[in-house]
């Protein structure tokens, strides 16, 4: 089955590469390259770089993956579209151009949680499970009929970086399984119902502030702390305007400990640690 895989970033490389093992990956479509640092090198995405490596490695009998930033160039024949955490809203016209369609990986029980930043609604929301809805996209946000899903508990512990790897992680499985079944037809896909659709967005540097005179209770920061890692991280303001991040913490006894916390322009020390240069702050 020859495929074009949408995506970008680091975690969702696993499962690109368990894809390539079954099928053929005849091009990526990422995210363009940025500029980061003071020199504004660019930096290219995970995808890219997975997809360059494997160009590389054609000497090897691999063949070269053409990288794509845009709509704008005619795609390789393909079959079947997949795509996961690609970062951009896919026009009908490229849908349109796969005989079986573009298949989303989405983490969250579709209709609930649309949108960008599901993972993280989960947990800040105290739910105890979650999942992967694989979806025959549409020209509508997380919207077309499912063809299939699966559960995934959330654990005491689990931050959004480390729930979105373990979905993700298992998507691969789920998805080297599917296919084979879907393009013959023997999967029934069911309509999502709109009126249970909730929606999520793009969380800022800002969505992660902490305001502690707010008299939130001890489980529900916790559970903010776990699903603002990694971005945009859980951070509070300081008397002299440093923003502090509360990188972790747990409970005890019902009361909430911090164990790990980063100053703005400093490394991540233990509160412990912090607490000794910095005596006079606290939190609650």
């Amino acid at each position: 089955m020859k495929i074009i895989f949408f995506g970008t970033p680091e975690y969702i490389v696993p499962m690109l590469s368990k894809l390539a093992k079954s099928h053929e990956i005849v091009a990526v479509v990422t995210q363009p390259p940025m500029p980061v640092g003071r020199e504004q090198f660019k930096k290219y995405s995970p995808v890219d770089d997975w997809a360059h490596k494997r160009s590389l490695a054609g000497s090897a009998g691999k063949r070269a993956v053409p990288i794509f930033f845009a709509f704008d160039k005619p795609f390789p024949e393909a079959e079947l579209g997949v795509c996961a955490a690609y970062g951009k809203i896919i026009p009908k016209k490229i849908i349109d151009l796969f005989k079986f369609g573009i298949l989303n990986i989405h983490p969250s029980l579709l209709p609930k949680y649309r949108g960008a930043s599901p993972i993280s609604a989960a947990i800040e929301s105290g739910d105890i499970e979650t999942g992967i809805t694989i979806i025959k996209m549409d020209e509508k946000m997380d919207h077309g009929p499912i063809v299939t899903f699966f559960k995934e508990k959330i654990l005491p512990d689990d931050s959004t970086e480390s729930l979105r790897n373990r979905l993700f992680e298992r998507s691969g499985n789920v998805l080297i399984q599917l296919i084979p079944a879907y393009i013959s037809g023997k999967v029934k896909l069911k309509e999502q119902n709109e009126k249970e659709a909730t929606f999520t967005k793009v969380l800022t540097r800002e969505d992660g502030y902490i305001d502690f005179t707010s008299h939130q209770s001890p489980i529900t920061i916790h559970n903010f702390i776990r699903a603002m890692n990694p971005w945009p991280g859980a951070w509070m303001r300081l008397e002299n305007q440093k923003r502090l991040k509360l990188l972790k913490a747990h409970l005890e006894e019902g009361k909430l400990i911090l164990d790990e916390v980063q100053l703005e322009g400093k490394d991540p020390v233990s509160w412990k640690q912090f607490k000794e240069g910095y005596p006079n702050v606290d939190f609650l």
